[in-house]
C-alpha cells in the first residue's frame, strides 16, 4: 500500500504549545497519514519536547508502531509514521509530575480506533496547574465523548502533584469508531453544583479556606462543599474543584495550590472561571470547548457554544483540518461563541 503524504507542521504557529503536537500525534494515528513538525512549542519558555510530550510520543508510537525520528528530550522537530492501531494493555511512567492526563487524552480517541479492547495506565502528574485535572478528564470531557457513543471507564488512582508527581490514571477503552455528532448549544438546566478541596502532606485548613472563598463569592450552602484530606505519601500538594453538573453537559473548573500562593488566591482563579460561564450561558467553557472539537470533527461534525474561544482552540482548529475534511468556524456573540464543525464538502 502507498503511504500517504507526509503532513508538514509549524510547532511555532498560532499559540505555539504541545497542543499541536498532541493532536496531530492522535489525528495521524487515526488517520494513518504521517506528519513531519518543527519548531516544536517554540512559544515556550523552554522550547522543544518536555518529558510529558515525550511521553505523549512514546505512547502513540506503541499503541500504533509508529516509526519515530527526533524522539528525544529538547528536540524542537519530529517525524511520525503511523502503522495500524492495536489495542491491548499500556502501561506509561512519565518519571516527573508532567501531566498523565494530556498523555491519556493523546491516546484515547485513538483507542477508540482499535482493533480490540484497551487498558491503559499513565503515572505522572494528575493535578497541574497548566493541564486538565483527572476529575475534568472524568466527569466533563469522558461525559461528552459517551454522549457521543464512545465506551471508555476511567479511574484515578493516585493523585500526583508537582514536584514529586508519583500519580495514577488508569482508562478501559473498547472499540466504538463510529462517534455521533452532538449538538450542544444550550447547557440545560443545573442539576448539581459542588466543590471538593483535596490536600496532601499539608494542612486541612488551607483546603478549608479555599472552599470558604467558594462558599462567600458563590453563595453555596456547606454542606455543597468537601475537604478532603490525603495520605501525606500523595504529596506535598493541593487541588480545588468546582463541579457544575446541567443537563447536557459536566463542567469542572479547577486550581492548583503552589508554594507561596495564599489558598485564597488559588480559589479565586477557579471562582472566576466559573462565574464566568454561568454568566456567559455557554453550554462549554473555555478548556471543554477545546477538548472537544477533535472528537466532533472525528464524527464529521457538530457544534457547540463556548464561553471564550482561546487562541489554544484557533491553533488546534487548524491542525485539525489538516488532517480531516472539515471546517471549523467561530461566530461571536454578546457573551458567548459558536463552534461549527462541519464537513469540507458541505
Amino acid at each position: 500500500m502507498q503511504q500517504a503524504p507526509t503532513i508538514e507542521l509549524d510547532g511555532s504557529s498560532g499559540e505555539g504549545g504541545g497542543q499541536i503536537l498532541r493532536s496531530a500525534l492522535t489525528l495521524s494515528m487515526i488517520t494513518g497519514q504521517p506528519f513531519r513538525i518543527r519548531h516544536i512549542r517554540a512559544n515556550r519558555p523552554k522550547p522543544g519536547l518536555m518529558r510529558q510530550h515525550l511521553m505523549a510520543v512514546r505512547a502513540a508510537a506503541a499503541v500504533c508502531s509508529a516509526d519515530v525520528t527526533h524522539a528525544e528530550v529538547g528536540s524542537t522537530e519530529l517525524t511520525f509514521v503511523p502503522r495500524a492501531i492495536q489495542g491491548g494493555v499500556y502501561e506509561f511512567t512519565i518519571g516527573t509530575a508532567g501531566s498523565a492526563t494530556l498523555v491519556l487524552q493523546t491516546l484515547l480517541p485513538a483507542l477508540l480506533y482499535a482493533d480490540v479492547p484497551s487498558v491503559v495506565r499513565v503515572s505522572g502528574g494528575t493535578h497541574n496547574p497548566k493541564a486538565p485535572p483527572a476529575h475534568f478528564i472524568d466527569r466533563a470531557y469522558l461525559r461528552l465523548l459517551r454522549a457521543m457513543g464512545a465506551q471508555v471507564e476511567f479511574e484515578l488512582k493516585r493523585f500526583g502533584f508537582y514536584p514529586n508527581g508519583g500519580g495514577e490514571l488508569c482508562a478501559a477503552v473498547w472499540p466504538s469508531p463510529g462517534l455521533r455528532q452532538l449538538e450542544l448549544v444550550e447547557r440545560g438546566t443545573l442539576r448539581a453544583a459542588h466543590a471538593e478541596a483535596y490536600v496532601a502532606a499539608l494542612p486541612l485548613a488551607i483546603a478549608q479556606r479555599e472552599l470558604e472563598c467558594l462558599r462567600k463569592e458563590l453563595d453555596w450552602r456547606t454542606d455543597a462543599l468537601q475537604a478532603h484530606p490525603l495520605s501525606n505519601d500523595q504529596g506535598p500538594g493541593n487541588a480545588l474543584l468546582i463541579m457544575l453538573e446541567s443537563e447536557h453537559v459536566t463542567e469542572v473548573f479547577s486550581a492548583v495550590g503552589e508554594k507561596r500562593v495564599r489558598a485564597e488566591a488559588v480559589a479565586g482563579g477557579a471562582i472566576l472561571e466559573a462565574q464566568r460561564y454561568l454568566a456567559s450561558g455557554a453550554a462549554v467553557g473555555e478548556h471543554l470547548g477545546d477538548q472537544l472539537m477533535l472528537p466532533l470533527a472525528l464524527a464529521g461534525g457538530g457544534r457547540y457554544t463556548v464561553d471564550h474561544v482561546s487562541a489554544h482552540a484557533i491553533t488546534n482548529a487548524e491542525v485539525i483540518a489538516q488532517f480531516l475534511p472539515v471546517t471549523v468556524t467561530f461566530e461571536a456573540g454578546e457573551q458567548r461563541s459558536l463552534c461549527t464543525i462541519a464537513s469540507a464538502s458541505e
